[in-house]
């Protein structure tokens, strides 16, 4: 078999999550664009069904890829855990209809385990584990020679696992990919016209960098990255003009976990994109230390196009940073919103609820600590445990009062509090955001900047805030409201119960956001 007959189909799932399904706005699925181009790379037949657009039922989605007769599906989603269950499920439908077609899956959740996907989905032939680009090519390339389970061809094979008379095959981790531009991004597999954000203007997904040096206890990042890399800034920079001239895309999406985590490589980003002369909106996260770090540099943030910046806050309360390593304190994060405004730059707080000794009181203090910092955005979200952290042993002894792991999406509660029932910390968190973003400094922000870029990013968050607002209170009272389960988190029967890291040869310690 040739890599020509070999043809490989790209699936990104639905997504349950109400971030996926609330905002008329569909970004790129970036993680199968980028196995995508070493994939056309290398000669194969390379498509890509997005789910996304619709979204498509199950059905519709098989009957696409019986018509596509594809030798291998490809899938995966950025959400990884919350998208797990769709995903099993589609692999039982596709394999169903078509016996022969091999079905691969990579991203967070199965990286981590590995087996037990292995050994409790049987429609799922291959897992990719961490990074895709130069792992899913390779075993592309051993398929289309006709390699088998049990080949020295596929065991050579780094970073997969997959079944071999009846057990699990893990091979060794493969080292970090040491260059990123070694690897492009298959832009040729999407309609541009089709993908936008920020209130319908054309949009992408991108990398700058992978991984985070910083060991949050929460965290998943440095154990799937590894480590801190970036490409280069130069490259990089013509790489997002070009897609401005060719494709008019407008806004630029960071799906990076630090993007800033060098000041000399952002630096060099930002002077090269400013010479670029293109018009573009950049959003992205990072750290509140580097924006502190950067005061002196924060100009040219704002004429490379930063328009915002979401800051992890997490917590007012000092011990806790401290418990789960955040490595800040509460001025800095304060300073951080401040010299983000005075550079014209938006901020966004992401605020975490639902650790186990809060009560009213703690709620009452969080948004007090919350009118300090003062941030012109606000997201709350929910306290998730994953297994592949070291936070999870913490909370193993929780009642889990969220069995369905499609709403394991950080906007669902999935632990029970001891002494705030649900239902109140529901009322707590929609009193808090709303609380935020209709006090008189947020309106002002909103509807009197003169600001263009400004005022639109306000706008935006606005409107769709609200519809995410009134779509979490809705869901709560009609039928996926949190429950009591009598089920601790270890106990879980959706949770593996083995060791994911062992598994697959992660470090000892590590932390999570890509969930």
């Amino acid at each position: 078999m040739s890599d020509r007959d070999c043809r490989i189909l790209l699936l990104n799932p639905p997504h349950t999550a109400i971030g996926s399904r609330v905002p008329d706005d569909h970004l790129p699925p970036l993680g199968l664009l980028a196995i995508g181009g070493p994939l056309l790379d290398a000669g194969f037949d390379v498509e890509l069904l997005d789910a996304e657009f619709g979204p498509l039922k199950q059905d519709e989605i098989v009957a696409r890829i019986v018509r596509a007769a594809p030798r291998v599906v490809m899938t995966g989603h950025s959400g990884s855990s919350s998208a797990h269950a769709t995903v099993a499920t589609l692999a039982e439908l596709i394999k169903a209809a078509l016996p022969e077609t091999l079905i691969v899956y990579g991203g967070v959740f199965p990286t981590f385990h590995c087996r037990e996907v292995l050994e409790r989905c049987p429609a799922i032939d291959f897992v990719v584990r961490g990074e895709g680009e130069r792992t899913a090519t390779r075993l592309a390339l051993a398929i289309a020679a006709g390699a088998r389970p049990g080949d020295a061809a596929l065991a050579a094979i780094e970073g997969i696992a997959y079944r071999c008379r009846g057990q699990v095959v893990v091979t060794r981790r493969p080292l970090p990919i040491e260059n990123l531009d070694d690897y492009r991004v298959g832009w040729e597999l999407i309609d541009h016209t089709r993908y936008s954000y920020w209130g319908g203007r054309r949009a992408v997904v991108v990398q700058f960098s992978r991984g985070c040096p910083y060991l949050c206890s929460y965290c998943g990042q440095r154990a799937f990255w590894v480590r801190w890399r970036h490409r280069d800034p130069v490259r990089f920079a013509a790489e997002l003009a070009r897609l401005h001239r060719e494709h008019g895309v407008e806004v630029i999406n960071f799906a990076d976990e630090l993007p800033t985590g060098s000041r000399a490589a952002w630096q060099a980003f930002l002077e090269a994109l400013i010479a670029e002369d293109v018009k573009l909106t950049l959003v992205g996260s990072t750290r509140a230390g580097d924006i502190v770090r950067d005061a002196d540099i924060l100009h040219l943030y704002r004429r490379g196009g930063v328009v915002r910046f979401l800051l992890g806050i997490e917590t007012y309360d000092e011990s806790t940073l401290h418990g789960i390593r955040k490595d800040t304190s509460t001025a800095m994060d304060r300073e951080a919103i401040r010299l983000l405004r005075d550079h014209g730059i938006i901020s966004m707080a992401t605020y975490v609820v639902g650790f186990e000794e809060e009560r009213d009181g703690h709620y009452w203090a969080s948004l007090k600590q919350l009118l300090r910092y003062d941030p012109d955005q606000i997201q709350l979200l929910y306290l998730t445990p994953h297994r592949w952290t070291s936070y999870f042993a913490s909370v193993a002894h929780r009642e889990v009062v969220q069995p369905d792991t499609r709403l394991w999406d950080y906007k669902h509660q999935v632990l029970a509090t001891r002494h705030v029932p649900a239902w109140r910390v529901l009322l707590w968190v929609k009193f808090i955001e709303a609380a935020m973003q209709l006090r008189p400094r947020a309106l002002a922000r909103t509807f009197l900047s003169t600001d263009p870029e400004f005022r639109h990013g306000m706008r935006w968050y606005v409107r769709m805030g609200r519809r995410v607002w009134l779509r979490e209170v809705a869901e709560f009272f009609l039928g996926k409201a949190a429950r009591h389960t009598g089920v601790a988190l270890a106990d879980f029967a959706e949770v593996p119960q083995r060791d994911s890291r062992a598994c697959c040869n992660m470090p000892a310690r590590g932390v999570v956001p890509q969930s």
